[in-house]
């Protein structure tokens, strides 16, 4: 019987985008409704500012990630094309390099010369993406599709604060903020669960993580709002 793994790693990158969209909007919209009721604001002006506060972190996060994708995706075009160009005018130089750099991982020279043939024989641009400059199509992401993920996952996160102000508005809770706190972090921890199950991670050390990271954020934010209340 053939040996089979299964492997996470190539979900690296919509799990990333999803999981910190999430987090974001679950933690910067919970905590910036803990610390604007904390500064003393009614129920109307809370879900006014989590509204707006979920449209302006959706397209932030839309924004930010398609940029910082695109850096990435710019450097590596700029790396391919000068290793392109590199191969055209000094292909022996090359060979040896990347001969170089499997002797570096434990080949014998003779061998990692070898492969180094084969593999420069094969697609020489793949080789040396992959192994030089360490650029394959995991690595590789869209900008577009990282934004669009971002900014989905961050609305996601978000709604949950705000239905749980909502309900609370409902149903009359005397203490909307600990109900909302609550809530959050009941979902913090969910999100640490599904990611470590999503991407082949340890669960307790996930949500541990998330929900220590959050409720911090959210204690830091109400504990500033109420001392700039007390101060005005």
């Amino acid at each position: 019987m053939p040996h089979s793994e299964h492997h996470f790693i190539h979900r690296t990158n919509w799990l990333r985008a999803a999981v910190l969209g999430a987090n974001d909007g679950i933690v910067s919209t919970t905590s910036l409704l803990a610390g604007v009721a904390a500064a003393g604001m009614n129920s109307n002006t809370l879900l006014i500012t989590g509204i707006a506060a979920t449209v302006a972190g959706a397209l932030s996060m839309a924004a930010g990630e398609y940029v910082s994708v695109s850096t990435q995706s710019d450097i590596e075009s700029a790396d391919l094309a000068r290793e392109r160009q590199a191969l055209r005018d000094h292909r022996e130089a090359e060979q040896a390099e990347l001969a170089e750099i499997y002797r570096g991982r434990g080949l014998a020279p003779a061998l990692a010369g070898e492969v180094a043939q084969q593999l420069m024989a094969h697609n020489a641009l793949e080789a040396h993406a992959r192994d030089e400059l360490g650029i394959s199509h995991i690595t590789t992401t869209n900008p577009l599709q990282a934004a669009m993920s971002s900014a989905m996952a961050f609305c996601a996160g978000s709604l949950l604060p705000l239905c749980s102000l909502y309900l609370a508005m409902l149903v009359d809770v005397r203490h909307p903020i600990f109900w909302l706190c609550t809530s959050s972090l009941g979902a913090l921890a969910f999100l640490g669960w599904w990611s470590a199950l999503r991407g082949g991670g340890q669960p307790v050390k996930s949500v541990v993580r998330i929900v220590l990271w959050g409720a911090l954020a959210m204690g830091i934010t109400a504990l500033i709002g109420h001392s700039v209340n007390l101060t005005l």
